[in-house]
């Protein structure tokens, strides 16, 4: 793949607490905000033009949904967005297992075939880790390896687990958290999101 200013893998909670409704609104919030201009126009803002964006499911388990995709325009934003639209609901729902998920989006940054002037995972959920390697020291390795892990707690089934996310899981370079009260607000806050991460800590 031909050099990017960011590769950003999109690291998203599929456990139990995801059920099918919720899952349609995440998966479509997510391919929506790869339509627009502006998060289009952020991509393709920085000296080399383009991005580099994968989709990771976690649960207890962890799968790789869309393949690492070149966003260099409108047309890249429309292939990513129609992928993340097709994707499969893999791994079956299971438990939360926030430090595993993070884990294999750390690898799946490290194997990125290509060179990235920014390395940063977009972790988003609904709830505490509670299976496996634990998501503190996960996170501490991603940031001593240049990752910035930054996440988007939803609130409908923790209303505190923000703190959890700022505590536990993000870190590096202009690291943030972000909170939305449930699904039907994803949309709106991954779209802030991505904009303020591919634009590299920018408030939107």
């Amino acid at each position: 793949m031909e050099a990017v200013d960011l590769a950003l893998c999109l690291a998203v909670d599929v456990s139990a607490s995801v059920d099918f409704d919720e899952f349609g609104l995440m998966v479509g919030g997510l391919a929506e905000a790869f339509r627009q201009e502006r998060i289009i126009a952020a991509a393709t803002a920085g000296p080399r033009g383009a991005i580099a964006v994968a989709l990771l499911f976690w649960s207890s388990r962890q799968e790789l949904a869309v393949p690492w995709t070149r966003v260099a325009g409108a047309e890249g934003g429309q292939a990513l967005a129609d992928a993340i639209d097709n994707s499969p609901r893999l791994p079956p729902p299971g438990a939360t297992g926030l430090g595993p998920g993070m884990a294999a989006g750390l690898g799946l940054l490290g194997r990125f075939e290509g060179r990235a002037e920014r390395l940063v995972m977009d972790v988003s959920g609904d709830g505490r880790h509670n299976l496996g390697r634990p998501p503190g020291p996960v996170r501490d390795i991603g940031v001593d390896a240049g990752v910035t892990i930054n996440g988007l707690a939803v609130l409908n089934e923790e209303p505190d687990l923000l703190a959890h996310y700022e505590n536990e899981v993000i870190g590096g370079p202009g690291a943030f958290a972000m909170s939305c009260a449930d699904y039907s607000d994803f949309a709106e806050a991954i779209q802030r999101k991505l904009f303020r991460e591919i634009r590299g800590g920018m408030v939107a």
